[in-house]
């Protein structure tokens, strides 16, 4: 079904009219995207708190267990290279 334009009714009044359909379509999508379940489940706030902490925790015991065993061999591979750099002048 086509849309006849009237003489007295200007483009800037059809794009107008268009706007506020197409604000209202999309209000109405929002508000029953808003009731879904899957947007009840994007929008809850609780976390895994415990779950991330321990994560954090064992990340920092590791690098810092790694770090300890490895930290004279890494300064002598270093102080090597550093060497071997003032050398070549």
């Amino acid at each position: 079904m086509k849309k006849v334009i009237r003489r007295h009714e200007s483009a800037a009044g059809i794009f107008r009219d268009s706007i506020i359909k197409a604000t209202f379509w999309v209000s109405r999508k929002k508000a029953e995207f808003e009731k879904s379940r899957i947007f009840r489940s994007l929008s809850d706030q609780r976390g895994d708190v415990p779950g991330w902490v321990l994560v954090v925790l064992m990340t920092t015991g590791l690098v810092t267990a790694i770090w300890t065993i490895a930290a004279p061999r890494l300064t002598a591979i270093l102080k090597n290279s550093l060497d071997a750099m003032n050398g070549i002048r």
